[in-house]
């Protein structure tokens, strides 16, 4: 019964994260193809794949109107509004504070850090540096570091001496998933 049970456990370690991972996809790409249905192509029946190509070609679009100079206005016009708005404003500007920080130019989860939390016994935490300087709260000796929780969508932010912060000369994705795996993933 001990061996039956291990080889269940083992065969269950094996399928879960790829049966998950296959579904997660599948039902995506389902979820796009009804979002985009376009009924039947004569002579074509169902395309599948066809939401994904519509979203692709549509956030492209978007991203070069977005661009331009002619719509650049509207869009600040728009989060000036979604600003002022009550409730929205906390969901757009949380929003919105999250997707730049991890995609565009303001990528705040780029500098990865090893931090010494305490002397004895020596305990050692990843995270990454989100403010370089707490100059604005009169702390210039401080440092602000995020630090994600593993297998979970949530982390802590603390304010670290700088002596006790050491960079990492590694790529921040590979330190996210490092740290988000719980350390399972190999760096």
């Amino acid at each position: 019964m001990k061996r039956f049970f291990k080889y269940f456990l083992n065969g269950f370690l094996i399928m879960a994260p790829i049966t998950l991972t296959v579904y997660i996809i599948i039902a995506s790409v389902a979820w796009l193809d009804a979002m985009f249905d376009i009924g039947e192509m004569p002579f074509l029946g169902r395309i599948p794949g066809l939401g994904i190509f519509m979203v692709v070609v549509l956030l492209t679009v978007v991203g070069f109107l977005g661009s331009t100079f002619m719509v650049r206005p509207f869009l600040v016009i728009t989060e000036r509004i979604f600003g002022k708005v009550p409730i929205v404003s906390i969901i757009y500007s949380a929003l919105k504070d999250l997707f730049d920080a991890f995609v565009g130019d303001n990528q705040k989860f780029n500098c990865p850090v090893m931090v010494k939390m305490q002397e004895s016994p020596e305990a050692h935490r990843m995270g990454f540096i989100t403010q370089d300087s707490m100059a604005s709260v009169h702390r210039e000796d401080l440092v602000a570091v995020y630090f994600p929780d593993s297998y979970n969508i949530s982390g802590k932010l603390w304010f670290i001496k700088r002596d006790n912060v050491r960079y990492l000369d590694l790529p921040s994705s590979e330190v996210m998933k490092f740290v988000v795996s719980g350390g399972v993933a190999k760096l």
